[in-house]
């Protein structure tokens, strides 16, 4: 057991040690404490967050997420995704709709207020309409579905929320 620790202990510290570097560079997030598991846990602790994603797969997933999808670390974002994610049988029928609270927390998490909500989810619904009539959409997976409609949801915010 004493190895065990010593080892966790060895990573906690190269982990914090990467992560200081990655924040003095300025290029990007820092892997271990704003990206991965761990900053999606621990949102307001970095030395928490870094343990964990170093705990958690020895920090893959982290490095992942900060060099192919820089913009998925933000903590706000990623449980934007996981609510799309969990919820999307509800959020696809209710951008169906144009209305619904699944759609509009999402959104909310996305930075929309209550007078932004309705242009966005019309933007959203438009986009997602384009996205259900592809012949390649039945053949997906919820993941990827769910995916999809994160990126019309950010980029539906980004024009109307100015998120």
């Amino acid at each position: 057991m004493t190895k065990f620790a010593s080892v966790v202990a060895g990573l906690c510290l190269m982990a914090s040690g990467m992560a200081m570097a990655a924040g003095e560079q300025g290029s990007g997030p820092s892997p271990y404490t704003e990206c991965g598991i761990g900053a999606s846990i621990f949102k307001e602790t970095d030395w928490a967050a870094a343990t964990s994603n170093v705990t958690w797969d020895l920090g893959t997933t982290a490095l992942s997420s900060a060099s192919y999808s820089p913009e998925m670390c933000s903590p706000k974002k990623v449980k934007a995704a996981m609510l799309i994610r969990d919820n999307y049988p509800q959020i696809s029928e209710e951008v169906a709709r144009g209305q619904g609270e699944h759609l509009e927390a999402a959104l909310e998490m996305f930075g929309c207020g209550a007078s932004t909500q309705s242009a966005a989810a019309a933007q959203v619904r438009g986009e997602f309409r384009s996205v259900v009539s592809s012949p390649s959409y039945g053949g997906q997976n919820q993941v990827q579905k769910a995916g999809q409609m994160f990126q019309i949801m950010q980029t539906a915010a980004q024009g109307r929320c100015g998120a």
